[in-house]
């Protein structure tokens, strides 16, 4: 069992962290954001400076402009780029698009991977994953989807509606699950621009970090050829889960950084700031506090490099992302609101970026299936197993 990290690694993750600190925390005040993410005019400053700093999609193949990282080396990278809440977007390892990258260089065809995973790996457009359904749609049950495709001749009709639909507003694929009759559920791809898409609404929402926000998406009569079909009929649910546990890993490395960040900051203050004669950290009410971060952010980062292990042994990793997503989004949440609780008033105020971090950090446990479906799905798993529980993986 070796924790070392390749010399490569090592100076990758030196790069990253030297472009976060220099060209992306100066504009975290940048006033090109809002309720609903960064501006688009932010988003391509950023992807611009992370272009000339040759970091750009770095878990993207090389034939398209990326570094091909392996899950443990975007494990590493990714942690650095979330230690900003605009690093993932500089960096193009922001959700929804890098996990849509992910799941198109596994199952687009080479035609597909032009139009749609290249201008995405190079940061030109933005993308969607349309899966979440209002009720009594899908959600965490994936057999509820209500979302149609019809067929049409040599096209389908696409009927249904959408929410919670990350970067919904701007982008300019969308990937759509829909059920085929005598099929089941497809991934269909479409320009967002197409008519019988309408983004109705963008939701508000406690996060403020995903370009394009949450959305609300109507396809009334949306008409693709059978060429948009991603991967093969039918094969909806196997592609999603093909998508689904490496993007929930790379959102828990994301918040990582974010939560090491704020852990940094409260660090700093706990060291600076008297009271009762002394620096505040040396009370126990506070050291414990830290300490408790500390070993948060330690269980939660072997959690995740464990995971990225097994997805790069090439197997789904479906139960170790469940327990990864579970520990880190419930680690780093910890985190956060101790983080809060050491800033005192500063903490609720955007006097540091801690607040801004606790804000966005919190829906973590609810997106990509919450903490309660995956423990179900996990405690599912062990009564199934029989015997002893594993004393490994």
């Amino acid at each position: 069992m070796d924790f070392s990290l390749p010399p490569a690694l090592v100076e990758l993750r030196e790069q990253i962290r030297a472009f976060v600190d220099e060209q992306v925390i100066p504009l975290e005040r940048d006033p090109r954001q809002g309720a609903h993410g960064p501006h688009e005019s932010l988003r391509a400053e950023l992807v611009a400076r992370a272009r000339r700093a040759g970091l750009l999609s770095p878990h993207a193949a090389p034939e398209y402009g990326g570094m091909g990282l392996s899950h443990v080396g975007r494990a590493i990278a990714f942690e650095e780029a979330g230690y900003s809440p605009l690093g993932p977007v500089a960096l193009n390892v922001f959700a929804p698009d890098e996990g849509n990258m992910h799941l198109l260089e596994a199952v687009a065809t080479p035609a597909q991977k032009e139009q749609w995973l290249r201008p995405l790996v190079e940061g030109r457009i933005r993308s969607c994953f349309c899966m979440t359904e209002p009720a009594p749609g899908a959600g965490s049950d994936p057999s509820m989807l209500a979302t149609t495709a019809e067929p049409d001749g040599d096209h389908y009709l696409i009927r249904g509606r959408k929410w919670f639909i990350t970067g919904a507003e701007g982008a300019t694929l969308a990937i759509i699950m829909a059920k085929v009759p005598d099929a089941g559920a497809t991934m269909f791809l479409a320009d967002m621009g197409s008519a019988g898409i309408t983004v109705e609404r963008s939701m508000d929402t406690m996060d403020h970090c995903f370009p394009g926000g949450h959305g609300v998406v109507a396809f009334d009569g949306l008409r693709v050829p059978a060429s948009a079909i991603l991967g093969e009929l039918g094969q909806g649910l196997r592609y999603a889960q093909v998508r689904l546990s490496p993007a929930r890993l790379t959102h828990c490395m994301r918040w990582l950084g974010a939560a090491r960040r704020a852990h940094d900051v409260a660090l700093d203050y706990a060291r600076r700031r008297q009271a009762f004669g002394q620096a505040i950290g040396r009370h126990e009410g506070i050291g414990f506090m830290l300490a408790d971060n500390e070993m948060d952010l330690h269980v939660a980062r072997l959690a995740i490099w464990h995971c990225a292990w097994v997805l790069d042994q090439g197997e789904l990793a479906i139960r170790e992302s469940s327990r990864a997503k579970v520990i880190a989004s419930e680690a780093v949440w910890r985190v956060a609101d101790r983080c809060v609780q050491v800033l005192g008033g500063q903490g609720i105020t955007g006097e540091t970026v801690v607040a801004r971090i606790f804000s966005d950090i919190r829906g973590f446990r609810i997106y990509d299936g919450p903490s309660e479906v995956h423990r179900w799905s996990l405690a599912k798993h062990a009564l199934k197993s029989g015997g002893r529980a594993e004393a490994h993986a």
